[in-house]
């Protein structure tokens, strides 16, 4: 082996040559000092050697001895006249950047391990990591089981638009309602009572609707699978697209009904919102603001089918459930990229025992 650990060892009869032949390479200079010319040469060639205390003797002299062999290498598998030796020589410094940046980044690597950027700075959060935040403070929550003879109360506010033939949309009037919603199993006509402008009016569903998907209640949703990967197939299987709507935005759109007007035991929220972060296209948006002009951080999917987007809004600091918005992502017909489509947001949610009762009081 030759002094830099790799490589063949030469005989000295072709070490003299390669000497002789460098030495007639450099007629104006003796031979005895090509070795010090050679090297002040490829010194003045090659990039700066940074300070002794930045880079470590040892692996620095072993990428310059291997640097050598590749010189040795290269002349004793090309023999070439004299006059070419010259050309050759700025050669190294073509071979010696690769050599230090593996030097440098080995020795980033060594520096910054287990250490942080040195600014304070900290990787932005994913809409996966998010949700799973968001579900592991859900399944901490304190939710009492709700018995069918009782009723989820929700008061909001919010507005939607009216869509148009041509495109357009007309946002109707913010407002306040209060909901109160059946809990019971079987199937109802009447599943609730709403109040807005002052008025009350009872939800009726059409042939009656017993506990399911549209009618979600509390024990409806304890039935669901707690597994986020079964839940999520089950909402897919669940779910009906609209007519120029992708079925996954469908079921994404599905859950953030789910979590506006009812009260669900603590685990199977957590995997609502597991299910949630492993649907495709969903993103985190860093300042959502609900209807009530709450800001927050929020959990965004865009439907490039249907051309709009929803977003789901959470407290940054609690992260609480606040509400959601839609609006276009696109121009279409005479609607406007921008144009909001829904909004709303919850401002209190609770248990009670009769309609137009409100958590909190006996009496309406």
């Amino acid at each position: 082996m030759n002094a830099a650990g790799s490589g063949p060892a030469r005989p000295e009869r072709e070490d003299a040559a390669y000497e002789d032949a460098a030495c007639d390479a450099y007629e104006d200079t003796p031979c005895d000092a090509y070795e010090d010319t050679a090297r002040e040469e490829l010194a003045r060639l090659l990039p700066p050697v940074p300070a002794e205390r930045d880079v470590p003797s040892a692996p620095y002299l072993h990428h310059k001895d291997r640097l050598m062999q590749h010189i040795d290498d290269d002349q004793n598998r090309t023999p070439a006249p004299a006059r070419k030796v010259r050309r050759r020589l700025p050669r190294p410094a073509l071979l010696m950047p690769a050599a230090a940046l593996a030097l440098a980044g080995a020795l980033a690597v060594t520096l910054t391990a287990g250490g942080d950027s040195g600014d304070g700075s900290q990787p932005r959060e994913t809409a996966t990591v998010l949700l799973d935040r968001i579900a592991g403070t859900a399944a901490k929550s304190d939710v009492k089981p709700v018995r069918q003879d009782q009723f989820v109360y929700v008061k909001s506010v919010g507005r939607g638009a009216e869509l148009k033939d041509d495109g357009s949309s007309k946002l109707e009037p913010r407002g306040e309602r209060e909901i109160w919603l059946s809990q019971r199993a079987k199937r109802m006509t009447k599943i609730g009572e709403i109040h807005e402008g002052g008025s009350y009016f009872p939800l009726r569903e059409l042939g009656g609707s017993p506990a399911g998907i549209n009618r979600p209640t509390y024990q409806w949703l304890a039935s669901l699978p707690t597994d986020p990967d079964v839940l999520l197939d089950e909402l897919y299987r669940m779910t009906d697209a609209d007519e120029g709507q992708e079925k996954t935005q469908a079921v994404f759109d599905r859950i953030g009904q789910l979590l506006g007007e009812t009260v669900m035991p603590p685990e199977n929220a957590a995997a609502l919102y597991k299910a949630a972060a492993k649907i495709p296209g969903v993103t985190r948006h860093e300042d959502a603001v609900d209807a009530a002009g709450r800001h927050g951080v929020g959990i965004v999917r865009t439907d490039e089918r249907g051309l709009s987007t929803t977003e789901w809004v959470f407290d940054r600091d609690s992260l609480a459930y606040l509400g959601e918005h839609s609006y276009r992502t696109k121009d279409a017909g005479a609607g406007k990229k921008g144009d909001v489509l829904s909004e709303s947001a919850v401002l209190k949610r609770g248990i009670v025992d009769a309609y137009r009762q409100r958590p909190g009081s006996a009496t309406k």
